[in-house]
């Protein structure tokens, strides 16, 4: 479980980015002074990645960045109209509201991840690619070829035990099969 951000945090991160950064669409910057002067407003931000996905946000750009200049989301809607939002954060103030903030090298500033929160609307498989799914199958099954050896070579043993020459040839067989598999690995 996440700390909570207290509103001064908050607060302090407002106002270094603005004194950093000179942003894309002018009504961020009026709507980034509100919520400073709104406290109770501010209470209910939430500073996230991919805010796409939340109920209710925001995704605010810097110069320098190729993200759009500003993007309100609720619901299924989205706009690039920021007095459509800066209204709706008016009207809605108990209401959280979340936040992106994209701006050159966001994802090495101290002061961004001391805000930032986990998104809990994000789907839980959105950061893994076609690679990591490919390499998590391979390794289990890798895995499952090992686990598959140590078995077979248990149950020669036991075949050894018992004198039973068919059933040794039969997992010989399909032992040599098993370590073909693994090489195929390396």
């Amino acid at each position: 479980m996440q700390t909570p951000i207290s509103v001064d945090e908050k607060k302090d991160f407002v106002r270094w980015f603005l004194n950093h950064f000179q942003l894309k669409k002018r009504e961020s910057v009026w709507i980034l002074n509100y919520l400073m002067n709104h406290e109770s407003l501010l209470s209910s931000v939430h500073f996230v990645n991919e805010v796409k996905f939340c109920p209710r946000g925001m995704e605010i750009s810097a110069q320098g960045v190729s993200d759009p200049p500003f993007r309100f989301y609720k619901g299924q809607v989205m706009t690039n109209d920021a007095e459509k939002s800066f209204h709706d954060l008016r009207m809605n103030k108990d209401e959280p509201v979340y936040i992106q903030m994209n701006f050159e090298k966001a994802q090495q500033c101290s002061k961004y991840a001391l805000v930032l929160e986990e998104n809990p609307y994000l789907p839980k498989d959105y950061y893994l690619n076609d690679r990591d799914k490919s390499e998590a199958n391979r390794l289990l099954s890798h895995s499952l070829l090992q686990h598959r050896l140590k078995q077979t070579e248990t149950e020669i043993d036991l075949a050894l035990v018992r004198g039973d020459r068919e059933t040794f040839n039969d997992l010989c067989q399909a032992l040599n099969q098993i370590k073909k598999e693994l090489n195929a690995f390396t």
